[in-house]
């Protein structure tokens, strides 16, 4: 079988967007946040209802259509199928899930996982070919409260053993980033932080900003 050429994902701000807000307002600031370019987009699935999933998503890949983001679904390896989505993304690392992989990455799906502090699932990620990893919490959120707050130690471990793009996550803001000044990774995902502002755009823009001033003070 012919592999399909990847898309690959970049280091900046990965925004995440919850499909159970309400429609207008979600399409109406998915369309602002996308003119500041996020790096990629992740459609949490948390949808209202099955029948809503396949044209709320058509809507979504509309809007994304003339950026070239990249777009994954969270959990539903289907869908990225169904869909034609460029990739998935896993809350957590099951063996069913790590058996999906191969296939996936053969169909030139980008695959990512939130990970914690488990270095051993960590390694586990890794060595199954993920092309991302997300750390969830690093700070007490509201959406993220499900995740345990991460070690920074972890995270410093963790870049030792791989080069693959290392996202944070969870109650970070434009105050709280420059918290993140010890840890070396590639890009922060946000959700309510740039979907609940006034202008979406402009709060990519903010943070994009501040990562890029942080990597130049830390190469300085």
């Amino acid at each position: 079988m012919e592999m399909k050429k990847q898309t690959k994902i970049n280091s900046g701000i990965y925004l995440v967007i919850d499909p159970s807000m309400e429609e207008n307002q979600l399409l109406e600031s998915l369309e602002k946040a996308v003119s500041a370019k996020p790096c990629a987009l992740q459609i949490w699935d948390n949808f209202q209802s099955h029948d809503q999933v396949p044209t709320l998503i058509a809507k979504i890949k509309m809007i994304c259509s003339r950026s070239g983001i990249p777009i994954l679904i969270n959990n539903h390896p289907e869908w990225a199928e169904l869909f034609g989505l460029d990739g998935v993304h896993f809350d957590e690392l099951t063996d069913e899930l790590l058996s999906s992989i191969p296939q996936l990455k053969q169909h030139g799906k980008i695959i990512g996982i939130t990970v914690n502090n488990d270095l051993e699932l960590i390694k586990k990620a890794i060595f199954a070919d993920v092309d991302y990893l997300s750390f969830c919490s690093m700070f007490p959120s509201s959406t993220a409260n499900s995740c345990d707050l991460v070690e920074f130690e972890t995270v410093i471990k963790t870049r030792k053993y791989t080069s693959i793009p290392i996202f944070l996550a969870g109650g970070i803001s434009t105050e709280s980033i420059a918290k993140l000044q010890s840890l070396d990774f590639d890009g922060i995902a946000v959700v309510s932080g740039v979907m609940s502002a006034a202008d979406p755009g402009n709060a990519i823009s903010q943070y994009q900003q501040l990562l890029s001033d942080q990597k130049k003070g830390n190469r300085a």
